[in-house]
């Protein structure tokens, strides 16, 4: 008999939980029965349907505020996805990229999610159980040197530290695995086009051609759409999944050239 894909009974923390992929897996995860907790600097007006907690998590005290909700409201986690992520670097290349800029790149994208899984998985190993998925990039290998050196630097630390991760607590229970999109049809992405428009000085449309060139083009003809992300990363964090950890799952339409 198939076995539908479900996460009843399961409590799930989801960071950057208010906005394309993000927002899309609160709303998926919902769906199939999981306990949602998700957080981000601030809520949306019209932000409902999941519990939710206002933090900054590029600082220590951000991701305490975090863990001390999960234990608050939850009591205790079984799915920790961290999808917050992004870039607000300059465009110009390394040398546009001070210290000042790499810091904020690395305590968007990897700092967060190495915090949460030191506060958060010794309970999923008491439990002898539980789900990490940490949300990369394709960008780890294809970088857009213009605009997101820092970025994708930070995205490929998260993705060698996963593989660490997988390594150290899979045998306790604990499965680890990286989603890593290509260009996702949401606010975020089109966002990163405005940034080099902007910076640049072309247009908008001249800007998706930078960055579509610069990936190289998406062989599907389409960027993914947030809930096709949401649902892989469904997939990943049920029982349909078990005996997948310490993978890589690209959602890039064909976008990266090798296997």
């Amino acid at each position: 008999m198939t076995q539908f894909l479900t996460l009843q009974g399961r409590r799930a923390l989801i960071t950057g939980g208010t906005s394309g992929a993000g927002a899309a897996t609160v709303a998926l995860f919902k769906e199939l029965g999981a306990s949602v907790l998700t957080t981000a600097r601030k809520k949306p007006a019209d932000f409902s349907g999941a519990a939710f907690v206002e933090a900054d998590l590029t600082s220590p005290t951000g991701v305490q505020t975090v863990v001390d909700a999960v234990h608050r409201e939850l009591g205790g986690l079984d799915i920790l996805v961290n999808v917050l992520g992004g870039s607000s670097a300059p465009s110009g290349g390394f040398a546009a990229l001070t210290d000042e800029e790499w810091d904020k790149e690395f305590n968007l994208n990897f700092f967060p999610a190495v915090r949460l899984d030191r506060a958060l998985i010794p309970g999923m190993v008491a439990q002898g159980s539980g789900v990490v998925i940490h949300v990369t990039s394709i960008q780890r290998n294809l970088p857009l040197p213009e605009a997101t050196t820092a970025y994708a630097s930070a995205k490929g630390a998260l993705n060698t530290y996963s593989k660490s991760l997988s390594k150290e607590v899979s045998p306790k229970g604990v499965r680890v695995v990286r989603v890593s999109p290509g260009w996702i049809a949401s606010p975020g992405s089109n966002g990163l086009a405005l940034r080099i428009a902007e910076q640049a000085g072309i247009s908008y449309d001249d800007a998706v051609q930078v960055i579509m060139n610069s990936l190289g083009g998406i062989p599907l003809g389409r960027p993914a759409a947030p809930e096709e992300v949401a649902d892989l990363i469904a997939f990943l964090a049920s029982d349909r999944a078990s005996s997948i950890t310490g993978t890589e799952h690209v959602i890039d339409g064909g976008t990266v050239p090798t296997a």
